[in-house]
């Protein structure tokens, strides 16, 4: 393991009553496949698998996430809803499977969690797009993805992609993307990074599973100004639709109001105007 990750898990252990596990990988297929395998063997709530590379690894839809070597920050969650008394009423149905709520409270969660670590120690301005993308000035500087493995919803795995250095996205969506060191000017100490997330993800997730879901939400719409007042355009089953975003509701769904009316949309493609 090397020296900066090491040294961001000694820092970590007086911040967090639960030192998360960590299995670090020097190179993977993906951090989020290696996450699940380790759910299935019993790994415990909020295991994480960093990777200094992924050779397959992935976005949303299906899209391939550039990982090269150094140039970023990747890693995966294993994440369990809350179990027993303490479990969250209406969210999880005790030890059996996961409801869809929950699991879209999730990635609001880890969005919030991400956003709240990467300005914590970097002081940049990053803010959420819709459904969790981390992005500065409409450039995008991270990725999250959520996935229930096997559809059986009796765990998650969350992934997170973090640019760190302009070489952690290829040349054709260069204006499309940024890093934290281009936008800082100067070289960032991923280490203090990664242990600032292992700790929000921790204070979040714990928030989530003591039943603060609508305080996190709160969060989420706070750190996600183009949520509300944007124009947007998406394709559906009727064709192409534009609109104007009117903020999230409680399942974490976008709500955009267009000529026929509000408009929920629960997954694919949104484009900004």
């Amino acid at each position: 393991m090397p020296s900066d990750i090491a040294h961001a898990l000694e820092r970590l252990q007086a911040g967090v009553a639960v030192r998360p596990e960590v299995a670090y990988f020097a190179s993977v297929a993906s951090t989020n496949d290696i996450a699940a395998r380790l759910a299935e063997r019993g790994a415990p709530h909020r295991t994480a698998v960093v990777a200094e590379q992924q050779t397959a690894g992935r976005g949303r839809l299906g899209r391939t996430w550039f990982s090269p070597p150094g140039a970023g920050l990747y890693v995966s969650f294993v994440l369990r809803p809350a179990l027993g008394p303490g479990r969250i009423t209406g969210l999880t149905d005790g030890p059996g499977p996961i409801t869809g709520r929950f699991a879209a409270l999730v990635s609001i969660t880890a969005g919030v969690a991400f956003t709240e670590a990467v300005r914590m120690c970097t002081h940049l301005p990053v803010a959420i797009k819709w459904p969790n993308d981390l992005v500065i000035d409409r450039r995008k500087l991270a990725g999250i993805l959520t996935e229930a493995p096997g559809g059986r919803f009796e765990y998650l795995i969350v992934g997170f992609g973090l640019n760190l250095r302009s070489a952690a996205y290829p040349p054709e969506i260069a204006d499309r993307a940024t890093s934290i060191e281009a936008e800082l000017g100067r070289s960032i100490d991923r280490g203090a990074i990664l242990a600032q997330c292992l700790e929000s993800m921790a204070l979040w997730t714990d928030a989530l599973r003591a039943g603060k879901a609508e305080a996190i939400l709160d969060r989420w719409r706070s750190l996600a100004p183009s949520a509300r007042g944007a124009r947007v355009e998406w394709t559906d089953a009727a064709g192409p639709r534009e609109g104007v975003t009117e903020g999230i509701d409680d399942g974490g769904a976008l709500m955009v109001r267009t000529a026929g009316g509000v408009e929920r949309i629960i997954a694919g493609e949104v484009k900004w105007l």
